[in-house]
């Protein structure tokens, strides 16, 4: 499980590309998740209604899951590609739950990440999110003008156009209500590490499949 460190609102332009980010350096990523008092007063001021929630699964079904994950985090990667896929088959595409993927910004490369999947709305979301998780290992390495064009071609794959990409990474204005956005839920729900998981409304940390399906059938009353 990753830990999240202290997130800034400060806008800065990365060289040779038009992105934003707003993290601090935390190479341990050991600090505490929520901003400090004046960065949540500054976030809550932020108009987050036009970030859209992804989501898979019937509105009105049972329960609802909803993950909090890092593009970036090791251990998000594995539970989408081990256990995701079968909460999928036997839980979402039953009708049974509604799973909602929220980023988790602790990191530039993470936010790019983000902003790439969005990119082609909420139709291909997860299919571009599954993609970034699968090639974590890969586009994650390098310098960071590297990682966006690593990005950049994991978007050309999911079927995005150069000038989607550019205007998508370019937008300023969208990073910085996508980390406020982040922020003001990350502070609500109490979220201090990836993957973390709030299943009607009750916290969970990261678990194996058993783990996981024991509690919906739980609360399914199966």
């Amino acid at each position: 499980m990753t830990r999240i460190p202290l997130l800034s609102l400060l806008a800065v332009t990365l060289a040779g590309a038009a992105v934003f980010w707003f993290a601090r350096p935390a190479p341990d990523r050991a600090l505490p998740a929520l901003p400090m008092a004046a960065e949540a007063q500054e976030a809550a001021g932020i108009d987050t209604s036009s970030i859209a929630e992804m989501a898979l699964g019937p509105r009105d079904a049972a329960v609802t899951v909803i993950e909090y994950a890092s593009f970036t985090c090791p251990h998000c990667a594995t539970f989408h590609e081990e256990v995701f896929p079968r909460l999928k088959e036997n839980y979402v595409d039953t009708g049974q739950v509604r799973f909602v993927h929220r980023e988790v910004y602790f990191d530039r490369p993470g936010l790019w990440a983000g902003m790439v999947a969005r990119c082609g709305g909420e139709e291909r979301y997860f299919g571009i999110a599954d993609l970034i998780y699968e090639r974590q290992r890969e586009w994650t390495r390098g310098e960071p003008t590297e990682v966006v064009d690593k990005l950049r071609r994991i978007g050309k794959t999911a079927g995005l156009t150069d000038e989607q990409l550019d205007t998508c990474l370019s937008d300023g204005q969208k990073a910085q209500t996508l980390v406020a956005w982040y922020q003001q839920n990350a502070e609500a729900d109490g979220i201090n590490a990836t993957p973390s998981f709030i299943i009607d409304g009750e916290k969970f940390s990261n678990m194996p499949y058993a783990d996981f399906a024991e509690i919906l059938d739980e609360k399914l009353g199966d």
